[in-house]
């Protein structure tokens, strides 16, 4: 029982803590697809994916360092390692759901190939950018 505890005091501080950041990034996303912004100005696409890669990374990290309280210490480079990696999973599994939109939906989300190399690539550098910098452990 106190390890089931344990758990959802680690999902509710997680939450608590950093769901705003993806969130916020994927508020902004959804209000850019109802307004049509990524068709009106497509480079607003760069920024969108460099955040999303930063907040979904602090995410990550936070959840990792949450978790320490009942899986025991984690070495930093772990943590960074984690959530660097969980963060490059994230974005690949963004980019099947627009093809796939694109696909069975016709949403038009991607345009190319290059584009989804590219938002991959600034998934993973705001994924870097905020492992670099963000030192909490």
């Amino acid at each position: 029982m106190k390890n089931k505890q344990l758990f959802f005091d680690w999902i509710l501080a997680t939450l608590r803590e950093s769901a705003w950041a993806p969130l916020s990034i994927f508020t902004f996303y959804l209000i850019g697809l109802a307004l049509q912004l990524f068709k009106l100005f497509p480079p607003l696409d760069i920024p969108t994916h460099f955040m999303g890669g930063v907040t979904i990374t602090y995410f990550y990290r936070v959840a990792i360092r949450n978790s320490q309280k009942f899986l025991g210490d984690i070495p930093i480079a772990i943590q960074i390692l984690l959530a660097f990696t969980a963060t490059g999973t994230t974005t690949v599994l963004w980019e099947f759901y627009e093809n796939l939109m694109d696909h069975f939906f016709g949403f038009q989300m991607v345009r190319g190939l290059e584009d989804t190399i590219t938002d991959l690539f600034l998934g993973l550098l705001g994924a870097l950018v905020l492992s670099l910098f963000y030192r909490k452990g």
